[in-house]
């Protein structure tokens, strides 16, 4: 369900809505299409509740598109399940563009601030319903073993690949070490992952951080990075 005060489609008949899309894009009401949405969106009564339902109509079209373009990472999902996942995002998107509208600033098209929600959301759904089912793996099994020399080995990868698996273990606590191989190794979304850890991405931002700081330190400290190889990211 659609988080407006009025679902669209709803309490707004079809001329009303397509007279509100037409001023606003065309701007023949306003004369500025960047100012004439946020206003209209913020103006209490039928206006807005045109307004939110042409934009939720923008927002499907957007998600739609994305959606289509990322099914392959949803094989076997059916035009019922991409449907689904189309409107889920355009509602996500619609209820986070309402909560920063006011920092719309009008240096593009307010109609293309607008799909950068929907496309974003679309395509964190894609990623979520991709991860349904799979394991994410957060044990402490030792990912890192060197399975032994290889033709294009050298003497100098086998002694990095050591220290990197000695940090891992050695100087990571056992949540940076989770962390670090579910998003480094594994590719797990960060956002599949802060679900299933309970978490905030941005919490896991701060953890992946701090984790590559005490492996940088201790690369440097053992010789196999330079100091300001170090302190270049």
């Amino acid at each position: 369900m659609v988080l407006t005060d009025v679902p669209p489609g709803r309490g707004v008949d079809a001329a009303s809505t397509s007279d509100v899309v037409t001023e606003l894009v065309v701007g023949s009401r306003v004369g500025d299409e960047a100012e004439a949405w946020p206003e209209a969106l913020a103006t209490p009564g039928p206006e807005r509740e045109a307004a939110l339902s042409a934009l939720h109509e923008l927002m499907l079209r957007a998600a739609r598109s994305q959606v289509h373009r990322m099914a392959t990472r949803l094989p076997g999902a059916g035009a019922v399940v991409l449907d689904e996942l189309t409107h889920a995002a355009a509602d996500g998107a619609l209820a986070a563009l309402l909560g920063k509208l006011d920092t719309f600033e009008g240096r593009s098209r307010f109609t293309t601030w607008a799909y950068k929600f929907a496309i974003l959301e679309a395509a964190t759904e894609v990623r979520r319903r991709a991860w349904v089912g799979r394991d994410v793996r957060l044990d402490d099994a030792d990912l890192w073993a060197d399975p032994g020399p290889g033709p294009a080995e050298v003497a100098e990868a086998r002694d990095l690949a050591g220290a990197v698996r000695v940090a891992l273990n050695e100087v990571l606590t056992t949540h940076q070490r989770r962390v670090a191989v579910a998003l480094l190794v594994e590719e797990v979304p960060i956002d599949v992952l802060a679900e299933r850890l309970g978490t905030t991405r941005g919490a896991l931002y701060k953890t992946l951080h701090d984790a590559r700081g005490r492996i940088r330190a201790h690369l440097t400290a053992t010789g196999h990075l330079l100091p300001s190889q170090a302190g270049a990211r």
